[in-house]
């Protein structure tokens, strides 16, 4: 996948970023004030389902939403205990806050995101 959303600044992107490594990771979740974290496998269809759901939450919300390769970041995912695609995270000022397993529905996406965006 490409990386092309990723800037390196702080930022709301109106598209997912994909995460390419640990620090990657760490550089997105301090440099935003909320990230929306998918940790997804491109086999699962659960995942497919949630794509355009993430891709719609990365134009509407203040939120950045970030994208987790699990195949291609397993350290990454082993380090947060993913043992299920998709996770879904929320992380605000650099801490996470919520954690979901499973597709959610698009609007419990926003409910989760919101609640730490309209603050």
């Amino acid at each position: 996948m490409s990386s092309d959303a990723y800037s390196g600044t702080d930022q709301t992107a109106d598209e997912p970023v994909y995460v390419q490594d640990q620090s990657h990771f760490e550089e997105v979740v301090s440099e935003n004030d909320v990230v929306l974290v998918d940790f997804f496998a491109t086999w699962c269809g659960p995942c497919q389902m949630l794509e355009p759901v993430m891709e719609q939450l990365a134009t509407e919300t203040d939120a950045t939403v970030a994208k987790v390769d699990v195949d291609e970041n397993q350290p990454l995912a082993a380090s947060f205990g993913v043992r299920g695609v998709p996770t879904i995270m929320v992380f605000a000022d650099g801490e996470q806050v919520e954690q979901q397993v499973g597709a959610l529905p698009a609007d419990r996406l926003r409910s989760l995101v919101e609640g730490y965006t309209n603050e």
